[in-house]
């Protein structure tokens, strides 16, 4: 019996959090293919063999830029420093640039993970796994993986379990993950404004869960909160087409997480420059 903690990291829209899903086999983390949607650490609790995976999903790695970047840069580095393996995502497409860069960062142990093979030849494949050569003595493993087609997930999970402690479960190995499900919820909402808006918005925007009544029917009222009046039109759009189209696309996944019906209330609030005030970030739940 084995359980760790597993952080997934890598630059920003480099699929951790859709590996993070496939990996577990449900959908709890939000994915957008917009960079930097993921804010805050989110723990999976992937169950393989006897063995339990706490899988961090993380914030991409990149330079500071507004406050809320310097947040999610500091949530990276702390699942960094708190895992017993990282999982270092790289696309077969990028260059090695972005993996230079964390070893500049950690010396941790890590699995390096190349991503997305389906999308380019083998001829490809082995030239890219090649260039990796030169930092063979960094890393642990390079194993090629594809999401998309469900390649190697079994055997990444093997190697896996091989560099996390020996340990009774630090967690009920009937959970998913150690998320409140309010913070499910959000994410999912914040998901659905990834896709259904454009521009700034989905960067100066986030959801606050007011209020959640169960039952046989799930009741979620919710507030979208953005810096901008004219962010907020935007949102609710010409005769509230626009939120319908949100809270259709949200009520939609989390009902098939939660395996029934939702009703999902959205408002919208106008909280200026939230994203640049220590204050106001604290206040919407990103600590310092």
């Amino acid at each position: 019996m084995k359980a760790g903690f597993v952080a997934v990291v890598g630059r920003p829209n480099a699929g951790k959090s859709t590996l993070t899903n496939w990996l577990l086999g449900e959908k709890i983390a939000m994915v957008s293919h917009k960079a930097n949607a993921t804010r805050k650490r989110t723990n999976a609790i992937v169950m393989h063999h006897e063995n339990q995976i706490i899988l961090i999903d993380t914030p991409g790695l990149h330079e500071k830029e507004k406050l809320l970047n310097q947040f999610m840069l500091e949530e990276a580095l702390k699942a960094i420093g708190d895992s017993d393996v990282i999982l270092f995502l790289s696309s077969v497409e990028d260059s090695t640039e972005n993996y230079e860069k964390f070893l500049s960062l950690s010396n941790r142990p890590h699995i390096l993970l190349l991503t997305r093979i389906d999308r380019v030849s083998n001829e490809k494949i082995l030239k890219k796994i090649s260039q990796f050569q030169k930092y063979s003595d960094k890393f642990l493993e390079l194993i090629p993986v594809s999401v998309s087609k469900g390649l190697n997930r079994d055997s990444l999970l093997d190697s896996i379990s091989k560099y996390i402690p020996d340990s009774p479960y630090l967690y009920n190995p009937e959970d998913l993950t150690t998320e409140h499900i309010r913070d499910i919820y959000k994410e999912f909402i914040r998901e659905a404004i990834f896709e259904e808006t454009s521009a700034e918005i989905p960067y100066e925007s986030d959801v606050v869960i007011d209020k959640i009544e169960e039952g046989e029917l799930e009741k979620i009222r919710a507030t979208i909160v953005v810096e901008k009046h004219t962010q907020k039109g935007m949102v609710i759009g010409d005769r509230g087409k626009s939120i319908k189209r949100i809270g259709k696309n949200a009520r939609e996944k989390i009902e098939k997480l939660v395996g029934k019906q939702v009703y999902l209330e959205l408002f919208v609030s106008v909280k200026k420059g939230w994203t640049k005030n220590r204050k106001s970030l604290e206040e919407m739940g990103y600590i310092f």
